[in-house]
């Protein structure tokens, strides 16, 4: 019979090391471009105000209570040692097909895995490129999405060799490759207390510099974006769409049915308790709402006007119309 020690996850060596590392670990895990990108899109989207309605209710019924469940069966597999969502499954459910209904479970982070370090290697090489001044000479809307095209569609050297966007990939791709070799204390906590600090604090001086902006037409200031982002027209709350647009942010920030809270939550320790749960979700709250619904709204509301801005469809860049 397998041992029910409830100290580490599939390795028995491996464990979270602080209860902040565990937090800001998982926080990582959700905290991502959901949060900077695609919520203020889905918001504008979605008629603003109108939109974070149902936005914080589904919060409070889909997203606690799933992120709740998702602690619960990695927890769960931890005291078998399953550190991995068919072992998990096979822990809960005593039947053969559960194993393999797990499997669903390790596509949906391999897929993730995949785009995401393309992502990844988008923002290690626009950082460069902003370090370099290499675009600084592209001043109009076209010249600039010329100079992006080149780098992201492979083929089009237009602009950038194409030899580039490869140099940032593989470097993204061995980055990530040596971070988990470390393992769960010595790589991902590691990189989590360096990584998220720093997320933060540019977030916020970002956001301070979007709040003061005063640089539209007729001196249009960013703060107007607020009586859109926070301004509700109740009309829209029977919207079928808003409502669905709502809850699937929820999922997709929060990383829920994705298989990897379970992961990280079987190397729990037994002392861990719920409220690392709490600080994990008000730490992606804190991001999204307090800093991601400020930045690229309100950055745009400060360059082109309230009227004048318009978004494409959600996780895109504004266009003007």
């Amino acid at each position: 019979m397998a041992s029910t020690k409830e100290t580490t996850g599939g390795n028995p060596n491996e464990a979270w090391g602080s209860r902040i590392g565990l937090v800001l670990a998982m926080a990582g895990n959700a905290v991502g471009l959901g949060n900077f990108l695609r919520f203020p899109g889905q918001a504008a989207a979605n008629g603003g105000g109108s939109f974070m309605i149902p936005y914080f209710i589904s919060f409070l019924l889909l997203g606690i209570p799933l992120m709740w469940i998702e602690w619960g069966i990695g927890r769960n597999g931890g005291r078998y040692r399953k550190g991995h969502i068919p072992g998990m499954f096979a822990a809960i459910w005593k039947h053969p097909a559960a194993k393999y209904l797990g499997v669903i479970g390790l596509v949906i982070p391999l897929v993730v895995l995949s785009y995401y370090v393309i992502l990844m290697s988008w923002t290690l090489a626009f950082t460069w490129f902003s370090l370099t001044g290499d675009y600084w000479g592209n001043t109009t809307q076209e010249s600039m999405s010329a100079y992006l095209t080149s780098f992201q569609v492979i083929g089009d050297g237009s602009v950038h060799d194409f030899w580039v966007p490869f140099i940032f990939y593989f470097i993204s791709l061995f980055a990530t490759i040596y971070v988990l070799s470390k393992g769960i204390s010595g790589g991902i906590e590691k990189l989590a207390k360096v990584g998220m600090p720093i997320l933060f604090f540019f977030a916020v001086v970002l956001a301070i510099r979007v709040f003061f902006a005063r640089t539209g037409e007729n001196g249009v200031s960013a703060v107007q974006g607020y009586q859109f982002i926070y301004s509700p027209d109740f009309s829209r709350l029977g919207d079928v769409k808003v409502w669905l647009a709502a809850a699937g942010q929820i999922f997709f920030t929060l990383s829920v049915g994705m298989g990897t809270s379970q992961t990280y939550a079987s190397y729990l320790s037994a002392r861990t308790t719920s409220r690392s749960r709490l600080a994990t979700a008000a730490t992606n709250e804190t991001a999204e709402v307090v800093l991601g619904a400020r930045s690229p709204f309100l950055a745009a509301v400060a360059f082109f006007g309230v009227a004048r801005c318009r978004w494409r469809s959600p996780a895109r860049s504004i266009s003007v119309s």
